[in-house]
């Protein structure tokens, strides 16, 4: 008898909605990221707050993820993602939405970033990709692409739903009216068709034919974290992030800080979004075909000259709008990047556990990035010195990508 080959028409075939349906749950796992723009000026306007002080709820928020992702992500591997991801998501969006009950108390505001912190462990990335991953091997980096699109979907539609809100609302009804009509559109889809190969089916047969992440091929959690590979993923990580969330989150305030109305900056904003669906898209149909390492390694430096634009190009539309679409392109990028290598140098063994600890540099990248950034805008009244070392941060994480083995050794199969 022959072996059956799957194909990746197959995969397709049989889990089509599955990388759709971890796509929105993965938008909605960055609501907090990429929705808290357009309310950053208005926030510390009603209170008068520095947005230093304003973007530190965010920086509890991702640094309670980076303690808690990689525990999150081996529980994942132990009972599968589904349980996690539709009970995170009614959690993020009613923590979300309690951003607008703000009354001016700082402690008040850094206690509801703790509840969006809480909220946010149960949806981080690592549940969304690992049920992908369990489904689809020869068309993987196509099916991650998809996935991660969410983020995409949240850069592109979160900035113009915020502004919109605000304009219409005022921010603090904003805040649950975004959560909610987001809500509404995700939760469906997710319930429906977000489910791994290892989570329990609807029956014992089900049950019993279930493939547990114990079973497949890879590397211990120790070979993993030991490894040299793991290491420069970590580092390409946390640099990328701490440049390139800093960027977005503040996009919106430097194009109005240079004197475009609030919906002009929060278009040219979006472009950032739009950008990644093709980074996205196009980076998951190159890593079935060449070199991951080499791929990442080039779509890294694209944000250097997106820097430049910002810095040497003015207040031209044409300059920042080609300069968010760079950014948008690498935004696309990412992740998807660094799950495939993970899943390619390490297998799906410990899949979610060691995803779960580069999530962390992700987390810590996020949580200090933007912080950082406003601490500079608010100590020189201009973001340009952040700009300057966004350009070194990400010719580095480019060097650490590039310099992975091109073959993927053991577990290249899993």
């Amino acid at each position: 008898m022959h072996a059956t080959v799957t194909t990746a028409r197959d995969e397709w075939r049989s889990h089509a909605m599955l990388p759709v349906a971890a796509g929105l749950g993965y938008a909605t796992s960055v609501i907090h990221i990429y929705g808290i723009g357009p309310y950053l000026a208005p926030v510390a306007d009603t209170f008068g707050w520095t947005r230093t002080e304003v973007t530190f709820g965010l920086t509890i928020a991702t640094l309670v993820q980076a303690i808690g992702g990689i525990f999150i992500g081996l529980a994942v591997d132990r009972y599968g993602p589904r349980r996690f991801g539709v009970i995170g998501l009614v959690l993020i969006s009613a923590a979300f939405a309690l951003l607008g009950t703000a009354d001016g108390s700082l402690l008040g505001w850094y206690l509801l970033w703790g509840l969006i912190s809480l909220a946010a462990l149960p949806v981080q990335a690592s549940i969304w990709t690992s049920a992908v991953a369990s489904r689809f091997h020869v068309s993987r980096g196509l099916a991650f692409a998809v996935t991660l699109c969410g983020a995409s979907i949240a850069a592109a539609l979160f900035p113009l739903m915020g502004t919109y809100a605000i304009a219409e609302l005022g921010w603090q009804r904003a805040f649950p009216t975004h959560a909610a009509v987001w809500f509404v559109v995700a939760f469906p889809l997710i319930f429906l068709f977000f489910r791994g190969a290892y989570d329990r089916g609807r029956g014992k047969q089900a049950a019993e034919r279930a493939v547990r992440p114990h079973d497949l091929p890879g590397a211990t959690l120790g070979e993993g974290l030991r490894s040299s590979v793991y290491h420069r993923l970590f580092i390409a990580s946390l640099l990328f992030t701490f440049t390139i969330i800093a960027l977005v989150v503040h996009f919106v305030s430097i194009l109005t800080d240079r004197g475009a109305d609030a919906l002009t900056a929060a278009a040219i904003a979006s472009f950032v979004g739009w950008f990644s669906f093709v980074g996205r898209l196009g980076t998951g149909f190159l890593l079935d075909r060449f070199p991951a390492s080499l791929v990442g390694a080039a779509v890294f430096l694209l944000p250097v000259a997106g820097s430049l634009l910002m810095l040497l190009g003015g207040t031209s539309f044409a300059a920042l709008a080609l300069a968010s679409g760079l950014i948008g392109l690498t935004l696309g990028a990412e992740i998807d990047v660094v799950v495939f290598l993970i899943s390619r140098h390490f297998g799906l063994k410990n899949f979610g556990g060691l995803y779960g600890g580069v999530l962390a540099a992700l987390s810590i990248g996020t949580a200090i990035g933007p912080l950082v950034a406003a601490q500079i805008y608010d100590r020189t009244g201009s973001y340009e010195m952040f700009l300057w070392m966004s350009l070194g941060f990400m010719a580095a994480s480019s060097l650490a990508i590039g310099s992975l083995p091109r073959r993927y050794g053991a577990y290249a199969a899993a």
